[in-house]
């Protein structure tokens, strides 16, 4: 319900005839946005090295 917007049990009903399919292309989709999200917080400016950066460098 929470996923779909369904405010009432009888809304849901309604509209559960939801496949498997349909549920991978959503939770790939959830997927994809976490990850890429994960990679903007993980990311480096490629000029900013940290000090363990330049010791693995050297």
């Amino acid at each position: 319900m929470v996923r779909a917007g369904q405010s009432s049990e009888k809304a849901a009903l309604i509209y559960q005839h939801s496949d498997l399919e349909r549920q991978q292309e959503v939770a790939q989709g959830i997927d994809a946005w976490v990850r890429a999200k994960r990679n903007e917080v993980t990311a480096k400016p490629a000029d900013t090295a940290s000090g363990a950066d330049l010791v693995q460098g050297a």
